[in-house]
């Protein structure tokens, strides 16, 4: 029974909930749990420095989860999220490519695309005239993964 004395001790609980919490947060998606697991380990902590009353670990366990969750949760989802329209410029990488040459590898048709080469890698084209295959081409627009060329 002594080493069930040994196991109930707070701050051993404490650290084994944040733990469990900041596992869960792998299977719930919101980044929320992860908090609460944060909150938990900083009772833990307490407990080890000092030894407060169970309403008093509760009660630091709602503030500072409650409060790293209000401050640190918007900073930790930019750095997780991708690609956000409202946050970076769309026409970034689409111009990257505007004014390079390249070569059609397979012939350009006024209504059919064809393709081109541009640093190695094979791009579907399109072009206002047709272009055969072997010409040296112009990009003028890229959209989406489609290169605009014309004939130089």
């Amino acid at each position: 029974m002594d080493w069930l004395k040994e196991f109930l001790k707070p701050e051993l609980i404490w650290f084994l909930v944040g733990l469990l919490l900041l596992l869960a947060e792998f299977a719930i998606p919101g980044l929320i749990v992860l908090f609460f697991g944060i909150g938990a380990w900083v009772v833990a902590v307490t407990c080890l420095t000092a030894a407060p009353s169970l309403n008093t670990q509760l009660g630091i366990f709602i503030c500072s989860s409650v409060l790293s969750l209000v401050l640190l949760r918007s900073w930790l989802k930019g750095l997780f999220v991708g690609h956000v329209t409202g946050k970076q410029d769309l026409t970034q990488d689409l111009q990257e490519y505007i004014g390079e040459r390249a070569v059609v590898t397979q012939a350009i048709a006024g209504n059919q695309p064809g393709k081109v080469e541009l640093h190695g890698t094979y791009w579907t084209a399109e072009a206002e005239v047709e272009i055969a295959e072997g010409a040296t081409v112009e990009i003028v627009a890229k959209e989406n993964l489609t290169l605009k060329v014309r004939a130089l």
